[in-house]
């Protein structure tokens, strides 16, 4: 197929009527809508002229004060009324037990972050975690059919400390670290 010259040539005359258009012609004049507005704008806007006009000489400080019976002391509260229920004096002779409780120490923790076939990916593991502030420890673990690195935080003495580090690991992008009792 030959190639066509689409610049050089003029445009074809779209001798289709557009749906959308109208051909009657559109009324001449405003709509009512605005001319409501328009009118309220000349009636409102002098207005509040007039009013701010006319309280600008008014001092702030005059206040209507309602009157007050004189004869009748507004410092004195009314009695309290009696109360309906006992509730009120039951807790006022109420004896409040408290149990004894022992929070035992589960003993220390520690966290371990990685275990890996290679040395190499442990001290890597190692090094990151150096970067965060923290120290890590890489232990040899010799297992029946092969040999892993363990990367491990720790001793932790309470498990929040141990959390709170975890966090702080995980937002320098150090996941995956669990929490262990130490054996």
């Amino acid at each position: 197929m030959a190639h066509q010259d689409y610049v050089s040539r003029s445009r074809a005359k779209n001798k289709k009527q557009s749906p959308y258009k109208k051909n009657a012609e559109p009324v001449a004049g405003t709509p009512l809508k605005v001319k409501l507005i328009a009118a309220f704008l000349v009636i409102a806007l002098p207005s509040f002229g007039y009013m701010l006009w006319s309280i600008k000489d008014v001092p702030p400080d005059t206040v209507v004060i309602p009157k007050v019976n004189k004869a009748k002391k507004t410092t004195d509260l009314p009695e309290p009324p009696e109360e309906k229920w006992t509730y009120v004096d039951d807790l006022k002779s109420k004896q409040v037990e408290v149990g004894e409780y022992e929070v035992k120490q589960r003993g220390p923790y520690k966290m371990q972050c990685g275990s890996f076939k290679t040395r190499k990916q442990a001290e890597s593991l190692k090094a990151k975690i150096a970067f965060t502030g923290l120290e890590a420890q890489v232990s040899k673990s010799v297992g029946t059919s092969s040999t892993w690195y363990k990367v491990y935080l720790g001793p932790y003495t309470k498990k929040r400390n141990a959390e709170k580090d975890k966090h702080k690991l995980k937002n320098n992008a150090v996941h995956g670290c669990k929490i262990w009792g130490w054996d």
